[in-house]
């Protein structure tokens, strides 16, 4: 049983208000045949009195659903949606949803107020299961839908214990691949720009690239590493940091392709030569990887099977909500070009 919000106007409190039974006002909601008109509008009245959303779980054991389902981007800076990662994500989730009835919404989450407005929405049942991405480390939105019993996926997790079901990559092992390879090519000071510090997905890259440094004998430096936050202004600024407090860097692993294209900027107007004088690496291949000045050597991970796995995931929710949480994770591959 779904455990109600405290303060959440129930069905008998709107049949109570309305002087009539619960199966009345089901019959209302669901816009039955049968009632009064007189009745009826009593019941729409009591609904806009007490601000009564249809339960959910209710409305999916009468057997109705709404064929949609909402990709929800939790980032508070509107810029970001313009980055390729969410684009190839909406395309990839948008093709496994083709063959089937489903209607995919498409909506940004930045505060609590719509995180709460979300919820709402949600609980109204108009739509069938959430998918989210971008999801910040505090972040208490998953928690808050799985409260309201609906089917969730997120896109990566927000700390290693995460309690809701996601598709994820192999962000450490991709991470530690690609300074492998800046190592094993003879690069012997490799630094690194990283994502968000609450973005678990950044927190994995970072550990990928550590662990690569230690397994070589290489300890990193604090001054190789600078913060980032996924876009390629940022890895503009910190390649920009990081030629400054350590000029003899000849190698740089990017946590992103965008901010690695950042970077190329950076070391082109220092004057530096990719990958002569540094070589360069990003991660996930999106097709900006081929266009860039040189081509850039960067960590593929499988976009498309991500988005047909979200959705597979949920749908499979959708049809027979589980107890249990479902973890994916997708391996990455190192693609060869000519930054590194």
């Amino acid at each position: 049983m779904l455990r109600r919000r405290p303060g959440t106007p129930t069905l008998e409190e709107v049949a109570a208000l309305a002087g009539v039974g619960r199966g009345t006002v089901s019959r209302v909601i669901n816009n039955a045949a049968g009632v009064k008109d007189t009745t009826r509008r009593a019941v729409q009245r009591a609904i806009a009195e007490l601000g009564y959303v249809p339960n959910l779980a209710a409305r999916t054991l009468a057997g109705r659903r709404a064929d949609a389902v909402a990709l929800v981007m939790t980032e508070p800076d509107w810029r970001q949606f313009g980055e390729p990662f969410f684009s190839e994500i909406v395309r990839s989730v948008g093709d496994a949803l083709t063959e089937t009835e489903v209607q995919l919404l498409l909506t940004l989450v930045r505060t609590d107020a719509e995180r709460q407005r979300l919820v709402e929405y949600a609980r109204g049942g108009r739509v069938d299961g959430v998918m989210l991405m971008s999801v910040h480390a505090t972040d208490p939105l998953p928690d808050m839908l799985a409260e309201v019993g609906l089917p969730t996926v997120l896109l990566g997790r927000r700390s290693g214990d995460e309690s809701v079901t996601y598709v994820d990559a192999d962000n450490i092992g991709g991470a530690r691949a690609a300074v492998s390879h800046l190592l094993d090519t003879g690069r012997r000071a490799v630094a690194t720009i990283t994502g968000p510090p609450d973005m678990y997905v950044a927190q994995c890259r970072l550990r990928g690239y550590r662990e690569a440094m230690e397994r070589a004998g290489a300890e990193p430096r604090e001054s190789w590493t600078v913060r980032g936050d996924f876009s390629a202004d940022s890895g503009h600024r910190a390649m920009a940091e990081l030629l400054e407090r350590a000029p003899e860097i000849d190698g740089v692993f990017a946590a992103s392709d965008t901010m690695a294209a950042g970077a190329l900027g950076a070391l082109r107007a220092a004057g530096r030569r990719v990958p002569d004088d540094v070589a360069v690496i990003g991660f996930d291949d999106f097709p900006l990887a081929q266009h860039t000045d040189p081509k850039l050597t960067t960590v593929r991970q499988p976009l498309d099977e991500i988005g047909h796995a979200m959705v597979r995931l949920l749908l499979e929710e959708m049809r027979e909500p589980s107890t249990a949480w479902r973890h994916v994770i997708h391996r990455t591959e190192l693609v060869l070009r000519d930054s590194a």
